[in-house]
Order: C-alpha cells, then structure tokens, then sequence
C-alpha cells in the first residue's frame, strides 16, 4: 500500500473544510467518484487550544507526542489544518515533511514580486510577531490593517465560525478584502475567513488553500 497524506485532526470546523476542499480539489483533478486518500490522527482539540496561541514547552510535548503517532500510519508528509500551530510545530523536530502555511505563502508572495502585504486573520494572527519575522527573510514588511478594518475582520471570523454570518457582511469583507489587495498582498490567515472569501485576485493569498493545493499537487496517488 503506498504513503498518503496524514492530516492531524484539531477543530472540528477547521479540520471538515480542509477535508472537503480536499476531496473538491482532488475530484476536479482525477473526476469520476474520487476522493482524496489520507490517514488522520484525531486530537483533543480543547487539551492544545487552551494553550494557543502562545507557545509553550507544555504545548510542545503535546503536538508532539501527536505528530510522533501520526508518523507510525504509514504517510508521507502532514497537513495541520491551523495556521497558528506552526509556530509550536517550528520548534520541533519532524521526520515527515509538513505542507507549511506560512512557508509556502511566504513562496508565492515573493515570487509575485509583493513587498509589502496585509495579514487578515485573528487579532493575534493579525499583530503576530511569529509571522512578521517568518516573511521578513524573504524582504516582505507585513502592515497591519486599520483598527477599525481588524475589528470588523475578526468580527467576520467569529460570526462565520458561529455560522450567523449575513450576505451583507460577506460582501462588506470581500469588497475589503479587494480594497487591500489593490494596494498591497493580501494573506488569508484564519480558515473561517477562508469560508468567507469570495473574490479572485493575484495578489490575494489564501493560506488554507495554498495547503490544500500542496498536498494535492504533492500526492503521489494523483494520476498524470
């Protein structure tokens, strides 16, 4: 039986949208009645997300005693459907590799030739120090977003997370979203803004699908 992806289960929300956009992905691809092939380790989401999003030596041996089990299923390479996690996951040492957010997003953006882009995400993800150094060594300043803009992108995440979004709020955050990314490179750092995003444009990034379109890119059950 050949290696797959190992996905390592968190949120239930997070976890069901990577799964779905990578079945979707993956059917376009192979069509017929195709499903993308993976192995998940699920995880007591509520033990990791009472310490995030700060890192910590307690949170280090949980992820990875988690990553060290998800090693033993006979996968080739991990997918972590949580943007903040790779922090805690740069600090420890992974036999597989991991198809990385910020990594890859970091890739695209300069080779879009961006200089400068624009985080949208939660309020921590949104000032976090972790992803300003990350894209500094590829020369890319992060800016922040107004107050005002913050306030109203967090309050889209929470409401898309609670499912009491309206039609009204969704096209505000995508008008936004274009707003920006006229004038900057725009990162989609939150999996529920993800669900919230609309629009096309080259200058937009999106985070989770960036992930999603490694793995299926990287599988090496995709036929052609």
């Amino acid at each position: 039986m050949s290696k797959t992806l190992g996905i390592l289960g968190l949120g239930s929300y997070s976890t069901l949208y990577y799964i779905e956009q990578l079945n979707k992905s993956y059917l376009q691809k192979q069509g017929g009645y195709s499903t993308f092939p993976f192995k998940m380790l699920n995880t007591n989401f509520n033990t990791i997300n009472t310490l995030l999003p700060n890192t910590s030596s307690a949170l280090d041996q949980i992820v990875a005693e988690y990553i060290e089990e998800l090693e033993q299923l006979n996968i080739n390479a991990i997918l972590v459907p949580n943007i903040t996690l790779h922090e805690t996951l740069d600090r420890l040492e992974i036999q597989l590799p991991i198809h990385h957010p910020v990594r890859l997003t970091r890739q695209k953006v300069a080779e879009e030739k961006c200089k400068e882009a624009v985080v949208f995400g939660s309020y921590y993800t949104m000032d976090s120090d972790y992803l300003r150094s990350a894209f500094k060594t590829a020369n890319i300043i992060l800016v922040p977003p107004s107050a005002s803009d913050a306030e109203f992108i967090d309050l889209v995440r929470r409401k898309v997370y609670q499912q009491e979004e309206s039609p009204e709020m969704i096209q505000q955050f995508n008008e936004m979203v274009n707003q920006y990314a006229d004038k900057h490179a725009v990162i989609i750092a939150c999996t529920e803004l993800s669900v919230a995003l609309r629009v096309k444009h080259k200058h937009i990034f999106d985070m989770a699908a960036i992930q999603i379109e490694s793995a299926i890119n990287n599988n090496p059950n995709l036929n052609g």
